[in-house]
């Protein structure tokens, strides 16, 4: 299927929906797929996988949630280290 018999299927699918959004594209499925895994705490590898990105740093641009202090690496060390374990 090319990109623009995907782009035809899924404005279709969106007007059927009642979802009027001005450039409905399928890549928005991707995006929206990689960032509600991130914003679940699915670890950022999994997410790569899942993706199918050769690269981290792809999938990291996909993170808005990276400016969360609660999933900041120094955060998530001091309170493992705070849980006395």
């Amino acid at each position: 299927m090319s990109g623009h018999v995907a782009t035809r299927r899924l404005k279709r699918l969106a007007a059927t929906a009642g979802i009027e959004i001005a450039r409905m594209h399928p890549h928005m499925l991707r995006h929206t797929f990689v960032t509600t895994m991130l914003d679940a705490g699915v670890d950022l590898r999994d997410v790569q996988i899942a993706a199918r990105h050769a690269d981290p740093r792809t999938t990291m641009r996909y993170d808005r949630a990276r400016k969360n202090l609660d999933r900041h690496p120094n955060y998530i060390l001091a309170a493992f280290m705070a849980s006395g374990t």
